[in-house]
């Protein structure tokens, strides 16, 4: 009875280790999509994606970002054509960054360029 009480034990430890290792290891994705009113300047296009790149050097709650343009044959993006994608440890941090003076900047910036914004956080899992 002793040995089986141990074993149980044990396996509760591991998974309650393991979980929350897991938890530690998961991180906060913030995926932003624009859309582009027709005849929207190439070079107002490009303003945007720069300033959207420079914040990850000014917030350093970032821990990553990347972007895109679709070139999804589907045809299913409902007229958004770039994507950008940042991560964060937190929700504090992501809330942070929402606020942050430099996240400000960059939305003003956006006046009035896109014509669709989509915005989806998740915790990325495996």
């Amino acid at each position: 009875m002793k040995k089986l009480l141990l074993f149980a034990f044990i396996l509760i430890s591991s998974y309650t280790v393991n979980a929350q290792k897991d938890k530690q290891k998961q991180v906060l994705r913030h995926v932003v999509m624009f859309g582009w009113k027709p005849g929207t300047d190439t070079a107002e296009i490009d303003k945007v994606v720069t300033a959207f790149g420079n914040l990850e050097h000014k917030i350093k709650l970032i821990k990553a970002y990347e972007w895109g343009i679709n070139n999804s044959p589907e045809n299913l993006n409902n007229g958004l054509t770039h994507c950008f994608t940042l991560t964060f440890s937190s929700e504090a941090d992501r809330d942070a960054y929402l606020i942050h003076p430099d996240h400000k900047a960059f939305v003003a910036v956006l006046s009035p360029a896109p014509d669709k914004v989509t915005v989806v956080d998740y915790w990325a899992r495996k």
